[in-house]
C-alpha cells in the first residue's frame, strides 16, 4: 500500500499537467459556394467536364493543427451537370450514377497526413452504392475571414483520381478503331467553402 499510493499520486499529477486536447471546430459546407468538378476523356481525344453542386456536410478541424481533420460530405447526384441536357439524362440512369437507387455520393475521412501546407485525407468514397478508399489531396487552405453575414469563412481545394469501373459505372461503347467512347479515369476537383458562426461573447 505504501508503494501504491505514491504511484497513484504521481500518475494523477501527470494527468493534470498534460495539455488538454484542443476541441475541434465544426465548419459547415456552404452549398452555394461549393462544387465538385470532374473531367473524363471522350473518344480518347476530347475532355468532357461536369460538376455536382448539391454538396452538404461538415469539416471538423483544429485551427492550430490542420492535420487534425474530420470530413463528412454528401453530394446530391441528381445535380450532375455537363452542359448537355441529353447527356445529363443519360448520366442519371443505371448506365452511370443510377440516381433512383443511389441519389447521393458520400465521402467520410479516416486518416489525415500533413505535408507542409498540403494534406492527404484518406477516406471512403461511396458512389453508385459501392464504397472504396480514396485519398484527397487538399491544398490552398485559406485563413478564416469574416464574411458579410458576420460568420467566419474559409476555403480549400481537394482533388483525386478514380477509376469509374471500380464503382460499377461501366457503360461504354467501342469505336471502330478499337478505342472506348468514354474513358475510365475520372479526375475530380472539389472547390469547397466552409462557414462557422462566431462563438458568443461571454
Amino acid at each position: 500500500m505504501r508503494k501504491t499510493l505514491p504511484t497513484l499520486i504521481l500518475l494523477s499529477l501527470l494527468l493534470l499537467a498534460a495539455p488538454a486536447q484542443a476541441e475541434l471546430e465544426t465548419w459547415k459546407i456552404d452549398t452555394a459556394h461549393t462544387s465538385a468538378n470532374f473531367k473524363v476523356k471522350h473518344l480518347l481525344i476530347a475532355t468532357v467536364r461536369g460538376q455536382f453542386t448539391g454538396i452538404t456536410g461538415t469539416v471538423k478541424l483544429d485551427p492550430e493543427d490542420l492535420g487534425k481533420l474530420e470530413v463528412d460530405v454528401t453530394i446530391d447526384a441528381t445535380t450532375v451537370d455537363t452542359g448537355n441536357e441529353q447527356r445529363d439524362r443519360h448520366l442519371k440512369t443505371a448506365d452511370f450514377f443510377d440516381i433512383k437507387k443511389h441519389p447521393t455520393i458520400t465521402f467520410v475521412s479516416k486518416k489525415v497526413e500533413k505535408k507542409g501546407d498540403e494534406l492527404k485525407v484518406s477516406g471512403d468514397l461511396t458512389l453508385n452504392g459501392v464504397t472504396r478508399p480514396v485519398v484527397l489531396e487538399v491544398e490552398d487552405i485559406s485563413e478564416p475571414v469574416l464574411n458579410p453575414a458576420k460568420w467566419y469563412s474559409r476555403a480549400a481545394t481537394a482533388s483525386t483520381v478514380i477509376n469509374r469501373q471500380d464503382y460499377g459505372v461501366s457503360w461504354n461503347k467501342t469505336m471502330d478503331t478499337g478505342g472506348a467512347v468514354v474513358g475510365d479515369e475520372v479526375k475530380i476537383e472539389i472547390d469547397i467553402e466552409l462557414n462557422r458562426k462566431p462563438e458568443p461573447k461571454s
